[in-house]
């Protein structure tokens, strides 16, 4: 077995730990695994190619976004900010826990589309969660509304490993394969229960002391 193509993995961890721009990262830890592995850089190349036209969602965005503006130029954020005000009991904490929640059970449904940044952070999550926390000024503002954009990716990528057609696990499920270990889809994505839950209990930890720390 090449252990030598795992140096992407290092090479991912050390420019994340350096805080570098993440598609460079993503970029450069791909060649590396891809030279380690043998390629030339032209394969490397096209499989670059091959993937971004085989995953392209770029007309999706095209679609989503004017709908998401015309919305909040009608005063979308306004509602959701006085939904959220006129709510009893409604705190931070409890807010972006249960979309955690939300987030992971329908992901691990595979139903990953119908939340995200663009459609439910920034015109309705964020401004909520803002109206909840009542923050004292704009730098506070931002922290909180960075915590509800990281309780969305944090709720996708642990939930979505745990349906089975998602395609880390094909992924994954190839890997091993190729280096003799067959497993089903099935295998996987049970393993894939214990990291979600350790992932909901310590992101929702942060957002805990986060909604503490406003008291």
């Amino acid at each position: 077995m090449n252990y030598w193509v795992l140096t992407g993995i290092a090479v991912m961890i050390g420019g994340f730990m350096l805080r570098l721009n993440a598609l460079v990262v993503v970029v450069l830890a791909a060649l590396v695994t891809g030279l380690a592995a043998g390629l030339d850089p032209v394969a490397i190349v096209s499989a670059f190619g091959k993937a971004f036209n085989d995953t392209r969602y770029v007309s999706v965005v095209w679609i989503v976004l004017p709908v998401i503006g015309l919305m909040e130029a009608r005063g979308l954020q306004e509602r959701a900010r006085a939904l959220i005000a006129g709510m009893k009991g409604a705190t931070l904490a409890r807010l972006l826990t249960g979309y955690l929640l939300l987030r992971q059970v329908t992901s691990a449904m595979g139903l990953t589309s119908i939340a995200g940044h663009a459609q439910t952070v920034r015109p309705l999550l964020a401004p909520m969660a803002v109206a909840a926390a009542q923050p004292q000024d704009e730098a506070e503002a931002e922290q909180i509304k960075a915590m509800a954009a990281a309780t969305d990716n944090v709720g996708l990528f642990f939930g979505e490993d745990i349906f089975i057609a998602i395609g880390s696990i094909l992924l994954m499920k190839g890997f091993m394969e190729q280096n003799g270990i067959v497993l089903s889809p099935f295998e996987l994505s049970v393993w894939a229960i214990p990291t979600a839950i350790a992932a909901f209990a310590i992101h929702g930890f942060r957002i805990w002391r986060m909604g503490s720390a406003r008291k």
